[in-house]
């Protein structure tokens, strides 16, 4: 059993201006309220995992599965039996870039979790561009 969930938003933010928010872990709070605290093992790169507080206090491990500077990312969480994966691409267009988030939720429920896991994709990418463009 599995959901599966698209958003895209365009921006006039650059691509590095959305990496420089996506990559900074400890930003997260301020663009995605869904989270309260992020802790990263090492670097922003692939194979680093770390702990994500979720709004409430839900503690969550994370690994990240995907890293490409600069363009994606992938991080997997794990709730339980649950697996979800949040991949993060941003792409340049001729007025800035496009910012696509897919997420993917596997496991028991995942048709009735996945739309509360991502009920504040479109906010969070909202807020993410809107910051990002305060840094072009």
């Amino acid at each position: 059993m599995s959901f599966d969930y698209e958003h895209t938003v365009t921006t006039s933010a650059s691509p590095a201006d959305v990496w420089a928010l996506w990559s900074d872990v400890g930003s997260w709070h301020r663009w995605d309220r869904a989270v309260e605290q992020v802790a990263i093992e090492g670097h922003f790169g692939e194979g680093a995992a770390g702990t994500l507080v979720l709004s409430g206090g839900t503690s969550a491990p994370f690994v990240l599965e995907i890293v490409e500077p600069g363009a994606r990312y992938l991080d997997k969480i794990t709730l339980g039996e649950l697996v979800i994966r949040i991949d993060h691409q941003v792409k340049a267009t001729a007025e800035g870039s496009e910012v696509t988030v897919r997420t993917t939720v596997e496991g028991p429920g995942s048709a009735d979790v996945g739309p509360m896991v991502t009920a504040d994709t479109h906010s969070a990418l909202d807020a993410l561009v809107e910051m990002a463009e305060k840094l072009s």
